[in-house]
């Protein structure tokens, strides 16, 4: 197997970089190796070589590119990279069902022997305790929502709500976000008009229609995510910490609400439709002294909290 810097190594890579984004500049797959542009065009030389045909343009939309019906080698990983895959795996699906332990087992045969050999002694002498806020969407539902996202096609979508009900929204999707072990799309919804997010698990079924759509310019996933789930929801909460907003900031995510500068602090205001796991699991975190000045609900959840606290260390 040969090493990650070894000549045909980056010969591998520089395939895989003309596989995925045709017309690559030499200056492009430069920057992606990490090399120079001379030892970029080296490598062109070698694919060229092993009889993989890869054409060069001219010009402002020039660049290297695969040759027609090009038969690409079998994928190889190097003995990092096969460790790495199992781990991540077994990180993320650690109560993997039937499908995932399938794929992997098929992936490890194909290794090289000396590299799937600890590959599986990982596989098999590894556990990971299950993440019980996780939720596994349906690997079809979420194959369907990415191929639209990918072709910027409008879905309508069946979504069952917590309480059983379900509805139909016809919605843009943007993007599919990870979180916490939870999968959600971050989608303008129709129905709504306004940005929703939506967990895949709900996510009964999904039906191609022929509209597109064009997503927000510079539109980052992750952080409208996060924004997002800090708003809209229907307790209202409003928290004012004794320490400088600059302090506070790392300890606060987007999905609490919103952190401004106050007199002598900050205050942070959002919303959450669960109180006890705002208190329990996000307001008990944050190393700074704070007083719950708005949302009932949240200050009974915080007393709640303080008197097991309390409870906990008090003199029998």
């Amino acid at each position: 197997m040969p090493s990650e810097t070894s000549p045909t190594a980056r010969a591998l890579r520089t395939l895989e970089v003309l596989q995925t984004r045709p017309g690559t500049t030499a200056n492009e797959l430069a920057e992606r190796l990490g090399v120079t542009e001379r030892a970029a065009r080296r490598y062109i030389e070698i694919l060229r070589e092993a009889g993989i045909p890869v054409s060069s343009v001219r010009g402002p939309h020039g660049g290297y590119r695969l040759g027609r019906g090009t038969r690409l080698p079998p994928v190889t990983f190097t003995q990092t990279e096969a460790l790495g895959l199992v781990m991540a795996v077994l990180d993320s699906h650690a109560d993997a069902d039937d499908l995932v332990d399938t794929a992997l087992g098929k992936v490890i045969r194909a290794l090289p022997e000396n590299v799937g050999r600890q590959a599986s002694a990982l596989r098999e002498h590894a556990s990971a305790a299950p993440d019980r806020y996780a939720a596994r969407p349906d690997s079809t539902v979420t194959s369907e929502l990415v191929a639209a996202i990918a072709a910027r096609r409008r879905v309508l979508v069946t979504y069952r709500g917590e309480s059983g009900s379900e509805w139909v929204a016809e919605v843009d999707p943007w993007a599919v976000v990870v979180r916490y072990g939870r999968w959600y799309l971050l989608c303008h919804s129709h129905r709504a008009g306004a940005t929703r997010t939506y967990r895949i698990d709900r996510v009964v079924a999904v039906e191609d229609t022929d509209r597109a759509f064009e997503p927000p310019d510079g539109l980052d996933p992750v952080t409208a995510l996060e924004e997002h789930l800090g708003t809209g929801w229907q307790l209202t909460t409003r928290v004012v910490f004794d320490a400088p907003l600059a302090d506070v900031a790392p300890w606060v995510g987007a999905q609490m609400g919103r952190l401004e500068p106050a007199d002598g602090g900050c205050v942070l205001v959002g919303s959450t439709r669960n109180p006890e796991m705002y208190a329990q699991e996000w307001l008990a975190s944050v190393p700074f002294p704070f007083r719950v000045e708005g949302g009932p609900e949240l200050r009974a959840a915080v007393g709640a909290l303080a008197v097991r606290l309390a409870a906990a260390v008090a003199d029998s």
